[in-house]
């Protein structure tokens, strides 16, 4: 995936697999020989430090979104969800079907077509008729909160929980030299020498994770 930078604002993003987040700030110039000249200087730091100060940056953030593939329950689902403290918005598509999920504190809505519901992927279990779906696709519809798509479906709405879930690298920490994504330099972190995760740290502003990449 290609990685996408707004100039402005706060955020942060991150997924599992090869994905692409959003990161905004304040960028510092300035190049030398030296790779983290001008830069934030947590490119001088163990592997360790860098992860925990991105892992803190992020999740300071006032916005977050998360583009890109997570496995959950043994399933993969392709995000693109733009998250705050509060809640958030977006797709999640998995299996060829997508559907679109929406939650307000602590109101989730999702939102699919009348097949969705016919197979009973969300709200009712598959107990909704032709009919009941029908009525229902097209429309964002009120899951209750002791449903069991309640859990399943507002994780993908729940900023710390994705972000604890997602910057973690396995094995032994490491840095493995710079890079640069979407035009802001970059230090690589790897776990394991890449087996247990790779992660792309901005050198410039905030130390905001660029690129994730899983084992």
């Amino acid at each position: 995936m290609t990685p996408i930078r707004q100039s402005r604002g706060r955020g942060a993003a991150l997924a599992s697999a090869t994905c692409a987040l959003l990161v905004t700030g304040t960028v510092l110039t300035g190049c030398a020989e030296d790779p983290n000249e001008g830069t934030n200087g947590v490119g001088r730091l163990p592997a360790a430090k860098i992860q925990g100060k991105t892992r803190s940056a992020a999740e300071s953030a006032g916005a977050v979104r998360v583009h890109g593939n997570v496995v959950s329950g043994g399933r993969t689902y392709a995000l693109d969800m733009r998250l705050n403290d509060d809640g958030g918005d977006g797709s999640v598509t998995s299996e060829g079907a997508t559907f679109k999920l929406l939650r307000i504190g602590e109101q989730l809505y999702v939102k699919a077509d009348a097949e969705f519901w016919t197979h009973g992927s969300g709200q009712g279990g598959g107990k909704a008729d032709a009919a009941a779906a029908s009525k229902l696709g097209g429309k964002f519809v009120k899951v209750p909160k002791g449903d069991p798509s309640y859990k399943k479906f507002s994780g993908f709405t729940d900023k710390g929980l994705l972000l604890d879930g997602l910057l973690t690298l396995h094995g032994t920490l490491a840095t493995d030299g710079h890079d640069e994504e979407a035009g802001v330099r970059t230090i690589r972190v790897t776990g394991d020498k890449g087996s247990g995760g790779t992660l792309e740290v901005s050198l410039e502003g905030k130390p905001y994770p660029l690129r994730l990449e899983r084992a």
